[in-house]
């Protein structure tokens, strides 16, 4: 299969959620640059006040809940949050692969002046459950989704806080099936549509290995129980502006501190750094679709304004494919699998329209970058340097 990529950005259509109009531009490309034309920011602005003076009015003990991890976009929704004259509870799903700088810029958040919940999930629940959907699904974070938006959710319900607060909105920023789908609202229906939950409950993988006891934690309560308990679940995203440039401003000007090596996977050397395993749900996304996390964030420099499509091609070639063989390395330790049975389960999943081979490589016909090094991952006159 020949892939087609947009002619504005570096995106491919076999990515998710994207699709390529005739005139060779990308939906996720389209829709950004309606936002300067189409959305009424001042209206949305207005909506939100409105939303917040509702959740103020409840008189509950927080006004809001903000999940958080040790990232710069949930520093920017718990500053934002505040500037609001919220009350915030901040609620995190711990990773079980916490890193040291994602604990401390989860505490450069609390100190922004929040009560904050870390919430552990048995870490061999957690390690079964891994394996048990990258070996399916070809991703280790579908547990790590759905704890994500079910504990936060639960904790709204148990203690009565009307409104949660969630970062960008995913479809107006990558792309995806924007008719049928709320772009304001994380609720249970845009959760059935969301890409990386594989359209599955958590209940739905239990078995012999995991009980449903032991997948309580990942079940978001009822949506009859959301709609009595009259909580809102928003995505800030939809009614400001979602820029990474302005959200790392503000997470630079509350002590937030950026990965000092570079970055891990992709372009920026603040995403991703709080936990060693979610490069591995990234690292996916070669085998399965021919791109990686790097496309993602190149296009939405192209987007903002901030390169051109051409030093876009240009920094793939230099970057590579990033493969993150250090955390492989950690996750297969926590999930008690070899590398080599992992490299099993990364090849399965090897999409063959997308990929043919070439002698003994695997390579993508018509690649985006020329004199690609399919041996090397990245182009032949970088490694040549």
């Amino acid at each position: 299969m020949s892939m087609r990529y947009c002619q504005n950005c570096v995106l491919p259509d076999t990515r998710p959620g994207i699709r390529i109009g005739d005139d060779g531009i990308c939906n996720a490309c389209a829709g950004h640059s309606l936002k300067s034309t189409t959305i009424d920011w001042q209206a949305r602005a207005t909506e939100l006040a409105d939303i917040v003076d509702w959740a103020k009015s409840r008189n509950a003990a927080y006004d809001c809940i903000v999940p958080v991890s040790g990232g710069k976009d949930s520093m920017w929704q718990v500053a934002r949050a505040l500037e609001m004259g919220l009350r915030v509870l901040a609620v995190t799903w711990k990773t079980p692969g916490r890193t040291p700088l994602g604990q401390q810029n989860l505490d450069a958040l609390i100190r922004l002046g929040v009560d904050h919940h870390d919430v552990s999930i048995n870490p061999r629940t957690e390690a079964a459950f891994m394996l048990k959907t990258l070996r399916e699904t070809g991703s280790s974070a579908v547990p790590m989704h759905l704890a994500i938006f079910a504990i936060p959710m639960r904790m709204a319900v148990q203690l009565d806080v009307p409104l949660i607060l969630w970062g960008e909105s995913p479809i107006m920023e990558y792309g995806g099936d924007d008719e049928n789908t709320d772009l304001n609202k994380l609720n249970h229906a845009w959760m059935q549509r969301h890409g990386i939950l594989q359209g599955r409950t958590a209940e739905s993988w239990a078995d012999d290995t995991l009980s449903p006891a032991d997948l309580a934690p990942y079940i978001p309560p009822a949506e009859e129980s959301l709609d009595q308990a009259d909580i809102r679940s928003i995505f800030l995203g939809y009614y400001m502006p979602w820029d990474p440039a302005e959200s790392l401003r503000v997470a630079a000007e509350n002590g937030f501190q950026r990965r000092a090596e570079g970055p891990k996977l992709g372009l920026y050397d603040y995403a991703d750094i709080d936990c060693d395993f979610i490069s591995i749900h990234h690292w996916f996304k070669w085998v399965k679709f021919g791109c990686t996390r790097l496309f993602d964030n190149l296009s939405l420099e192209i987007r903002n304004g901030r390169l051109t499509r051409a030093e876009a091609i240009n920094m793939i070639g230099q970057l590579g494919d990033q493969r993150p063989t250090e955390d492989i390395e950690k996750a297969c330790a926590f999930m008690g699998i070899s590398v080599e049975e992992f490299a099993g389960i990364e090849e399965s999943f090897r999409d063959t329209n997308v990929w043919s081979r070439s002698g003994n490589e695997w390579v993508i016909c018509d690649f985006l970058v020329p004199n690609w090094d399919w041996s090397a991952g990245r182009a032949r006159n970088e490694a040549a340097e």
